[in-house]
């Protein structure tokens, strides 16, 4: 029913054009009641804590017409989604146009067991939060094409793999660039309370890598027991890949790949792992967390896609000169036509959205009734989860919101000697799962691109019927988890 309904609502590009107008609408009338919030919130920059009242900002004032008529321009300039999909697209584009992506999946094929091929996606894409949004563009069409060249249906790994890179983003087993804005925001908290106390990046290490293990096997289980059964056979007349040796043009163009990777590795060690290199942080030294590196992680990965992509082709002869590796990138180009215009009307979309402050209004409403609810501290600590997976559909950004709630329910949780580390992992809890189904999601729109490859007729509601059974099944296990880990009083980290 949902993927017949969302299907049959207008192309993408119009049910945002009426979003907005619906946006144009609710601003001026939050602003003819004069709706405002005041509360504190955490500089994610400075750390300072500032007191802040948000105001309804209409846009049918002359500053709101003024905005939507200057603003176009940047709006769609200042949407980080559209430089990420574009430049990752130009590597990623030369390694799937020279057969390296192909082959990956032959050799994937040939040296992972059958049964394990779900497991291995998941937790991959799992883990790929570690790289901010390569996930989303290189591994969820990678997961794609690897089913489909088993004789599998590809849309159902492309939902296990959008499962595991946006349902579970905030779990790893490693340590990314949000782990640590979320622990210097999460300590401002703390401070208000009791300057003295602190946590460090690890404070939630034990619960997260329990996370990873836990929602791995769930997201494969549903995929092979709930979604990839619904689906059915897939017929797309390509031959299925079996365990076969490799061709040795395909051998010599890995071989090559493989080449060109250690040489892009090397050099980017050069730059960022002697103290003082270049890609560390110029005041601090640091190469995790706010460094040129993390920033500019998906130049890292272009290049090491572009290498890799442009040796394969010369190693198996796909190809030629390097006016092929510069048509393998427009063709990807050209491939997101469609995508850029949409991302275009989203990223209005969003500006007004945000120009408007509802989803800050909301974000504090909420926020303020559940504080003022009297809860115990477990039932506390899950309507707190609640809470911030409602506003995840309409407010994806996980820094802004915690900036918001940090300051209101981590000093509010101590008091009721709830562990500062627990509050953060309540946090991570709720912000994920709804990501895999939000239109608001920077990503979403190229993941119904995706679709739309092995399904022409996909759409929004084909994405968001096959995305349900995780959402709702990873959102209550990993509640189960998080109340049980309290409850047993189990180290949150180390």
């Amino acid at each position: 029913m949902v993927e017949r309904v969302g299907n049959k609502v207008p192309h993408p590009v119009v049910i945002f054009v009426l979003l907005i107008g619906v946006v144009i609408l609710l601003s001026h009338l939050f602003y003819m009641l004069g709706a405002s919030a005041t509360y504190q919130t955490i500089d994610a920059d400075t750390g300072e804590i500032e007191e802040l009242t948000t105001s309804a900002q209409s846009l049918l004032t002359a500053d709101g017409f003024r905005f939507m008529f200057e603003g176009v321009v940047q709006n769609f300039m200042n949407f980080n989604a559209v430089g990420v999909i574009i430049v990752a697209m130009l590597g990623v584009g030369v390694a799937e146009e020279s057969g390296l992506i192909k082959a990956l999946i032959h050799k994937l094929v040939n040296v992972a067991p059958p049964a394990a091929m779900t497991y291995i996606l998941v937790f991959i894409g799992i883990l790929s939060s570690i790289a901010a949004d390569a996930g989303y563009l290189v591994l969820i069409p990678l997961a794609a094409a690897a089913f489909l060249s088993l004789g599998r249906h590809p849309l159902a790994g492309l939902a296990a793999s959008f499962a595991g890179v946006a349902a579970v983003f905030t779990a790893n087993i490693l340590i990314k660039p949000l782990d640590g804005i979320l622990t210097e925001i999460t300590n401002d908290a703390i401070h208000l309370l009791n300057p003295s106390l602190s946590i460090d990046l690890t404070a939630n290490f034990w619960f997260s890598a329990a996370s990873v293990l836990l929602l791995t096997v769930a997201v494969a289980l549903i995929t092979e027991k709930i979604v990839e059964p619904r689906l059915g056979a897939y017929d797309s007349g390509e031959t299925v890949v079996k365990r076969s040796q490799m061709t040795p043009e395909e051998s010599r163009g890995l071989r090559f790949s493989g080449y060109a990777i250690l040489a892009v590795l090397a050099v980017f060690m050069a730059l960022s792992l002697p103290s003082g290199a270049p890609l560390r942080n110029p005041d601090t030294g640091a190469l995790i967390g706010d460094s040129p590196f993390m920033n500019g992680l998906i130049v890292f990965i272009m290049i090491l896609f572009l290498a890799a992509g442009w040796a394969y082709g010369a190693g198996a002869g796909t190809m030629k000169s390097t006016v092929d590796v510069v048509n393998a990138m427009e063709k990807a180009i050209r491939s997101l036509a469609s995508l850029l215009f949409l991302l275009f009307v989203i990223s209005q979309f969003l500006a007004f959205f945000n120009y408007s402050n509802m989803a800050t209004l909301a974000a504090v409403n909420l926020g303020d009734w559940l504080e003022d609810a009297g809860l115990g501290p477990l039932t506390l600590l899950i309507g707190f989860v609640l809470v911030v997976a409602v506003l995840d559909l309409i407010m994806t950004g996980a820094i802004p919101k915690w900036a918001i709630f940090a300051p209101v329910f981590v000093p509010l949780l101590m008091r009721l000697n709830v562990d500062p580390e627990a509050v953060l992992a309540a946090y991570r809890v709720g912000d994920a799962p709804f990501n895999a189904v939000t239109p608001l999601n920077a990503y979403f729109a190229l993941i119904v691109t995706f679709a739309q490859k092995y399904d022409p007729k996909a759409g929004v509601g084909t994405v968001i019927a096959l995305m349900l059974p995780y959402v709702i099944i990873v959102f209550v296990l990993w509640i189960v988890l998080l109340a049980a880990w309290h409850l047993l009083g189990i180290p949150w980290g180390l």
